[in-house]
C-alpha cells in the first residue's frame, strides 16, 4: 500500500472530509469570538446596572454636589435639584430609616447584576435572563409615565428615568442576537 495512489472515490472522500474539518474550524472559532463579545457586552451592562444603584446610596451627598454645579442646569432643573436635596436631608434628619429604603434599592441593583452571571456562563442556556432584562427595560417606561406625575416628579426627570431603559435596552438587544447567531452555529436554535 506504500506505493498504491488514492481512487477518485477516496480523494473526493478526502476533501468532503478536510472542508467539514475547515468549515468546523470556522464555526468553533466564529462561535469562540461571539461568545468573548456576549462576556464584553453582558460585563459591561453588569457594571453599568451595578454603578446606577449603588449611586442610590449616598443620595445626600450627590445632591449636595450637584446644588454647587447650578450653572450647569437650567431654572427648572435646579428647582428639581433643590426641591429633591430638600427633601431629602429634611427626611434623613427627621426619619433617617427612611434611607435604608434607597439602601436596599441599591442592594437589588447589585443582585439583579449578579444574574447575568447565568450569561456569562452559558450564554444560549441562559439566553431567558436577557429576553427578561428586555422586557424590564421595557416596563421602564409605562412604570415612570404612569408612576412619575402620581408622585410630582417632572417632566424631565421621567424622560431621565425612561433613558435608562431605552439606554439599557441596547446592548441586551446585542446580546439577544449575537446569542441566536451562537445558537444556528451550534446547530441548537429553537426558534
Amino acid at each position: 500500500m506504500a506505493g498504491s495512489k488514492l481512487t477518485k472515490k477516496e480523494k473526493t472522500d478526502a476533501s468532503k472530509y478536510l472542508f467539514l474539518f475547515f468549515i468546523s474550524l470556522f464555526y468553533v472559532m466564529n462561535a469562540n469570538k461571539i461568545k468573548k463579545q456576549v462576556r464584553c457586552w453582558v460585563i459591561l451592562f453588569i457594571i453599568a446596572l451595578a454603578l446606577s444603584g449603588i449611586t442610590a446610596i449616598p443620595l445626600k451627598g450627590e445632591l449636595a454636589y450637584l446644588m454647587n454645579q447650578k450653572e450647569f442646569f437650567t431654572e427648572a432643573m435646579n428647582g428639581w435639584i433643590e426641591r429633591v436635596y430638600t427633601g431629602i436631608t429634611e427626611t434623613d434628619a427627621a426619619y433617617p430609616f427612611i434611607a435604608y429604603g434607597t439602601d436596599w434599592l441599591a442592594f437589588a441593583h447589585v443582585v439583579i447584576a449578579l444574574l447575568f452571571i447565568g450569561v456569562l456562563k452559558d450564554p444560549v442556556k441562559n439566553k431567558w435572563i436577557i429576553d427578561w432584562a428586555i422586557m424590564c427595560c421595557i416596563l421602564i417606561l409605562p412604570v415612570a409615565f404612569i408612576f412619575g406625575p402620581i408622585r410630582d416628579i417632572p417632566m424631565f426627570h421621567i424622560l431621565l428615568d425612561c433613558s435608562f431603559g431605552i439606554v439599557g435596552i441596547i446592548p441586551l438587544m446585542i446580546v439577544k442576537n449575537k446569542i441566536r447567531l451562537l445558537e444556528t452555529i451550534s446547530g441548537n436554535n429553537p426558534d
